[in-house]
């Protein structure tokens, strides 16, 4: 039988993306959407301003919105998909784990808590049994797991496919498409005919994110990866797909042909939403580019391209679909994670 399955902040942009998602899945089925209180009440279609491109799925379209709270959410309910802004996950993500409910979150609180599993299953896929230490930490019968921020998972795995090499400094550039600020985030007089060279708290994200994924976990704690991590973000006039610029320099030498053996060759991991091929190469100079390969692997998968020596090592750009990869699909795939190791 299908896990039955809600979606806290189901009318906002990854909201919607997790419905699209989530509807055809073959291992879950969606059973409660809320969102805030002036939603409640509405069936969805009325609730929410649907902006996927593919159409509100009839069945969804009819479901009565809920308040987010745990006692609007029916008890048969295993696992929770939260597209919450983070003040509001903050408040309303623990209660719901008190009560019993596994949540994988996208929204980006706690994602530093030491006892909270920041997971990109390809990477660190054994983070997950953090949750023993969670649960008995924090009392709870429940679970809270969260995947990065849209643009952290752009450049780790590529980061995760280099590492046997030695880590030392990483500098990166985000170009980030429009969607990651959600629908009212960037307003068209802002970003048509212009690039906006700040996203805040965005650049502190990418540089201690990356460190606690590319951790090592012994079974009671967790260790920050020492790799030093510098960023620059920036809002530029793409619909979807955040495009990154990296320079990484090693410990031991590692060649062009080195990283794209190691790129290509870094494996999957086998759930039902993970690419066949998690990183894609392109030996085409000019590739990736958001319009043309954001949806490589179904939106799943990451591309890399560009790579080249640099005065200050490897330098390559690399790419992913940001509310599919970088956001729904992440947190879709945790939830895989989550019910493959018995979780849920």
């Amino acid at each position: 039988m299908a896990v039955r399955v809600g979606v806290l902040g189901a009318t906002g942009a990854v909201g919607q993306r997790l419905i699209q998602l989530l509807e055809p899945h073959p291992e879950f089925e969606i059973a409660a959407l809320t969102a805030s209180e002036s939603s409640a009440g509405k069936t969805y279609e009325q609730a929410a301003k649907w902006r996927v491109n593919s159409p509100i799925p009839d069945d969804i379209a009819e479901m009565t919105v809920t308040a987010t709270e745990p006692d609007a959410v029916p008890d048969d309910v295993d696992l929770l998909f939260s597209s919450l802004p983070s003040s509001v996950g903050a408040e309303v993500e623990p209660p719901f784990c008190e009560d019993g409910y596994v949540v994988s979150s996208n929204s980006s609180n706690s994602r530093m808590a030491d006892d909270v599993p920041l997971i990109i299953p390809e990477v660190n896929a054994d983070h997950l049994d953090l949750l023993e230490v969670q649960r008995d930490e924090r009392g709870w019968d429940g679970a809270l797991v969260k995947n990065p921020n849209c643009s952290t998972i752009t450049f780790v795995p590529t980061l995760a496919a280099l590492a046997e090499f030695g880590l030392e400094t990483v500098h990166v550039a985000t170009l980030q498409a429009v969607s990651g600020a959600g629908y009212d985030g960037v307003t068209s007089m802002e970003i048509i005919d212009n690039a906006i060279p700040y996203i805040g708290s965005e650049e502190d994200k990418l540089e201690t994110e990356s460190r606690k994924l590319l951790g090592e976990f012994d079974g009671a704690s967790l260790s920050q990866d020492g790799v030093e991590v510098a960023a620059s973000c920036n809002r530029i006039p793409t619909i979807d797909g955040h495009l990154e610029n990296v320079w990484v320099e090693t410990e031991e030498e590692l060649t062009v042909e080195d990283a794209k053996t190691a790129m290509t060759e870094y494996p999957s991991i086998g759930l039902r939403s993970s690419p066949d091929q998690f990183i894609h190469v392109f030996d085409d100079p000019d590739r990736p580019q958001p319009r043309m390969d954001r949806t490589i692997g179904d939106g799943m998968a990451i591309a890399a391209g560009g790579l080249r020596d640099s005065t200050f090592g490897l330098q390559y750009n690399c790419l992913a679909h940001n509310t599919i990869r970088g956001a729904a699909g992440a947190s879709v795939l945790n939830g895989e994670l989550l019910l493959e190791n018995g979780y849920l």
